[in-house]
């Protein structure tokens, strides 16, 4: 059984910064990438960010790219997102996200097999 925990979600002003992590527990996966999500009140769930297991390959969603980063620790068995220049639309929970090892699914919420709970990142204007 595979878990996915975030944390280090809270309420921060626009312009300041975040980071968000991800620590997986249970059988994890050796060669898979992780993701990060969000969905605001209202919306469809966006996609942030994949890396891969290496840590080498990013690719990130429009709206965040430039902005934030996404790195992992595999010893720690956690994936953290760096948030900078925050934004109030960027109010959303946040969500990880786990694939299977040797894929890709980028953008595509129904590639990632695990999921965790959501962490709440609140931007005040």
């Amino acid at each position: 059984q595979v878990q996915l925990v975030e944390s280090g979600g809270g309420l921060v002003q626009a312009g300041g910064s975040l980071r968000v992590s991800c620590t997986t527990s249970g059988r994890t996966f050796s060669g898979s990438p992780m993701a990060w999500f969000r969905q605001a009140p209202g919306k469809e769930r966006e996609f942030v960010g994949i890396i891969s297991w290496s840590g080498t390959t990013t690719y990130y969603g429009d709206s965040v790219k430039g902005r934030f980063t996404i790195s992992r620790d595999n010893a720690k068995n956690t994936v953290y997102l760096q948030m900078r220049s925050l934004k109030p639309e960027d109010t959303a929970v946040y969500y990880c996200a786990l694939a299977g090892p040797g894929s890709w699914p980028g953008a595509l919420a129904s590639g990632y097999a695990y999921w965790g709970q959501g962490t709440q990142v609140t931007v005040s204007s």
